[in-house]
């Protein structure tokens, strides 16, 4: 007897319903929101109108404007590598040894520019591929903070202070590369799942670079809209008086500003304007801002407990952040 054929289970696409049914990005959804501001434009008028309102918008459409032409430069590019640079050729020109291929990992992420949404997966990638685990975390670290797009959104964010674009290059590449040693001093592994699914399987490399611009776009400009927020409310309805508290007390503003940067979880691209609009801090508190930013927030604990395990992330984010914190400190107090 003839025995029946299986069927195999359909392949899921990434993407697959989004013509079918309306979504947050479709183009009925965008029409019937600006249909309804043009309804309810002598409401929103006089809602803006008071100068509280007025300043916060002001606050709010500097950042947000001078901010996105990186923020999609960032991610464009950043899709570019994630798909058509292949992750074998990282494993073939990193050094052989783990303590040389750490700092060399760490120097890589200056020339090599994408967002920390394209770091996890591409340090997946890296390991997948034999590269050592202490190389590819310390990429990772760097790649977000220290790319040419990265350093330049900072220079022209802070024009009269040249010397934070040196501080953020010289913290950041620093924190990547001890917490690169630390693993291969400390790290077990029992704490690190070898991650398993490749980041573009199944897709063209046309679908898979659409894919991942319009999906880093949607994503971090969400961000980038949470954090202009922020910085436009903490420059308007806290007090200044409150702001001076905080900012007069070194040790208690660079805690804070390090803590606001894991809740805002702003792209890498764009963070360095908000932490320009924060005025009433210092520079080393604000070099604490860009520094812990790319390497540990909120979205990217998710992101590496995802790729990496839960066990890894646990042990992996809180000391990211101990020693981003440690090092803006004394960079601030030498170069700033």
């Amino acid at each position: 007897m003839a025995t029946p054929r299986t069927r195999s289970a359909p392949v899921e696409r990434r993407g697959a319903g989004d013509r079918d049914g309306w979504h947050l990005d479709s183009l009925p959804v965008l029409v019937i929101v600006l249909l309804g501001v043009v309804a309810l434009q002598s409401p929103i008028s006089r809602a803006l109108s008071p100068p509280a309102v007025q300043s916060w918008m002001t606050v709010f459409i500097a950042v947000v404007t001078q901010a996105l032409p990186f923020l999609v430069l960032g991610v464009v590019l950043s899709a570019i590598i994630a798909v058509f640079v292949p992750p074998a050729f990282f494993a073939r020109v990193l050094p052989k040894r783990p303590a040389i291929a750490v700092p060399v990992a760490g120097i890589a992420g200056a020339i090599l520019p994408g967002c920390e949404c394209a770091s996890v997966p591409v340090a997946g990638a890296l390991v997948r591929r034999g590269v050592t685990p202490a190389a590819a975390f310390a990429f990772l670290l760097s790649a977000p903070a220290i790319n040419p797009i990265v350093l330049t959104a900072t220079a022209v964010a802070f024009p009269r202070n040249p010397e934070m674009v040196l501080a953020r290059f010289a913290a950041s590449l620093v924190v990547a590369c001890v917490m690169g040693w630390l693993w291969l001093r400390l790290g077990r592994p029992g704490w690190l799942r070898p991650p398993v699914r490749p980041s573009f399987d199944g897709d063209g490399k046309g679908a898979a670079f659409w894919g991942s611009v319009r999906h880093d776009v949607m994503h971090a400009g969400g961000f980038l809209v949470v954090g202009a927020m922020a910085a436009a409310t903490l420059k308007t309805v806290v007090p200044a008086a409150w702001l001076h508290a905080v900012a007069s007390i070194p040790a208690v503003s660079i805690l804070a500003l390090a803590v606001l940067a894991v809740l805002l979880s702003i792209c890498s691209e764009a963070d360095a304007f908000v932490a320009s609009s924060l005025s009433a801090f210092s520079l080393t508190a604000r070099l604490a801002f860009l520094v812990v930013g790319p390497m540990i927030d909120l979205k990217l604990f998710a992101m590496q407990a995802a790729t990496f395990g839960r066990g890894f992330a646990v042990r992996f984010a809180p000391a990211t952040f101990t020693v981003a914190i440690l090092v803006s400190g004394v960079a601030g107090l030498v170069l700033l």
